[in-house]
């Protein structure tokens, strides 16, 4: 797990995409794109981009939704940039249920997991370290006479 960074400046220049959000997309060009959800209705506008510390890969975006509401997290992996908007595979209601960490500070592992759990999104789980044999432990060696 890691902790996300934000990014909040928005660039007028507009990269052709039409899959799923990938590292090669700029994530400066997500903020202000329309969001909308898996039926088609719009959710609000991508106000912040948070990035994996360590890859650097956009993880998560916050969407405003509404004027006097609060920022919603939404997962980028599974959505889609399509015509210059943000498609986000669930449900309106799904996403504005999403717990609420505030924006515009680092999403620490515990809201991140909580994030994940909330969108049924199974995490990735390292494998496991493999059997090797380092030899004979210390104080077992055949002493000869």
């Amino acid at each position: 797990m890691c902790s996300f960074v934000v990014l909040t400046t928005a660039s007028d220049e507009l990269r052709p995409s039409g899959g799923h959000v990938q590292t090669d997309i700029d994530p400066r060009n997500l903020i202000g794109r329309k969001a909308f959800d898996r039926n088609g209705t719009r959710i609000g506008t991508v106000d912040e981009v948070y990035l994996d510390d360590a890859t650097g890969v956009p993880e998560w975006a916050a969407i405003r939704t509404g004027l006097f509401t609060r920022d919603a997290f939404v997962p980028l992996e599974p959505s889609e940039l399509v015509d210059g908007s943000l498609h986000v595979p669930f449900d309106r209601t799904l996403i504005k249920d999403a717990p609420d960490f505030g924006v515009g500070r680092h999403l620490s592992p515990d809201q991140e997991l909580q994030l994940y759990h909330h969108y049924g999104l199974d995490l990735a789980t390292p494998p496991p370290f493999p059997d090797r044999n380092f030899g004979r432990l210390a104080g077992t060696e055949d002493v000869e006479a």
